[in-house]
């Protein structure tokens, strides 16, 4: 977005002096010889080594090693009189952003959505004030402010970031499991809909859970399908599991609709929400669980669930689907919370030993 959105360098950039965009490369080489070099935040290695006279990061709330790829970021910026960064980002409390913060060195500069009218539709300024002024989410997303945690919510921030992981300190994953909570309907065009929840977790050889992936999405049946089986795939989980309430036999028979011998357990629930989760959220505080990495959207989530649902008027779609996926690795302190029915029909059960996900790593 930074280099080819519709707001990106070369879109804004006059014609005379546009710069040389060589994605193979991940460089931009302007006229007069200068050059910027482009990075992710899913591999801050790759900032190991590159010196630097200025930054742009974009959207660093949402990185999904936030703290190390800004770490190594810095250590390269060391060229030049006055080596200087900036960061956009939508406002979360994650701790590198509230250290950026409290810097004497920072400027901050803050604009709201409604500072930004002039470029957006009346009718997108109207829809977003009506529905999201004065709630938190609005102050968050609209106002630019920096929340704290919701006060009875089952999550924290600080338990999150405390058993946090990178990919490469992760052992052995003896199971994998990809969890699908389907939205009641489609809403592939809805930005505020509900969604369909894709959570990927692991078991360790350790016996403590890891959470791999997010995958949540906003489409048909047949879209959502392909990105749960795609999840199985890359992850080599050994089962789908898929909440019925809403659905009933449609989950699996839209996941049997891409991959026939797909295994599949059916998972149906007797309790609430806040019930459900309550006992995954012990596990967290006990430790026994990390994220690789960061997600985002779905840490909001877990830190804005409440007793009275997720804050605001969303559904919990994420949170959801974690809870399933974690319950499914951690019978035992989950085994009252809902029905069950593993459906294989043709596929061969998994082989905990054979699990590659750490071995492609």
């Amino acid at each position: 977005m930074l280099v080819e959105g519709v707001s990106g360098i070369l879109a804004v950039h006059p014609r005379d002096f546009r710069p040389l965009y060589e994605p193979s490369k991940r460089r931009l080489t302007w006229p007069n010889g200068a050059t910027a070099s482009l990075f992710n935040a899913t591999e801050p290695d790759q900032l190991r080594g590159p010196q630097h006279d200025a930054a742009l990061s974009d959207e660093l709330a949402k990185w999904r090693y936030a703290k190390e790829t800004w770490d190594q970021l810095q250590f390269g910026l060391r060229l030049g009189d006055n080596p200087r960064q900036m960061v956009t980002t939508t406002p979360r409390p994650i701790p590198v952003l509230k250290e950026i913060l409290a810097s004497s060195d920072t400027v901050v500069t803050r604009g709201s959505t409604i500072d930004n009218r002039s470029n957006l539709a009346a009718s997108f300024i109207k829809t977003i004030t009506d529905k999201y002024a004065g709630t938190r989410l609005g102050r968050q997303e609209l106002s630019a402010e920096i929340l704290d945690d919701v006060p009875d919510a089952l999550w924290t921030r600080a338990a999150l970031d405390r058993d946090r992981k990178r990919e490469k300190d992760i052992p052995v994953l003896k199971r994998v499991v990809v969890a699908i909570d389907p939205a009641a309907k489609t809403n592939e065009h809805a930005e505020d809909g509900a969604a369909t929840g894709i959570v990927v977790a692991g078991m360790g050889e350790d016996n403590r859970g890891y959470v791999l992936d997010d995958a949540t999405c906003r489409e048909s049946p047949n879209g959502w399908a392909r990105k749960a089986i795609a999840c199985f795939d890359r992850y080599d989980a050994d089962c789908i599991v898929g909440e019925t309430n809403n659905g009933g036999e449609m989950v699996e028979a839209t996941v049997r609709a891409v991959r026939p011998t797909a295994p599949f357990k059916e998972v149906s629930a007797s309790k609430g929400k806040w019930t459900r989760a309550e006992p995954i959220a012990a596990l967290y505080e006990q430790g026994r669980i990390s994220h690789v990495g960061t997600f985002a959207a779905l840490e909001d989530e877990m830190v804005n669930f409440g007793p009275n649902g997720l804050v605001g008027s969303a559904s919990p779609d994420r949170v959801d689907a974690l809870v399933w996926a974690l319950s499914e690795l951690f019978p035992a302190m989950t085994k009252k919370q809902g029905r069950e029915k593993v459906v294989h029909e043709g596929a061969a059960r998994f082989n905990p030993l054979a699990n590659s996900y750490q071995a492609r790593r």
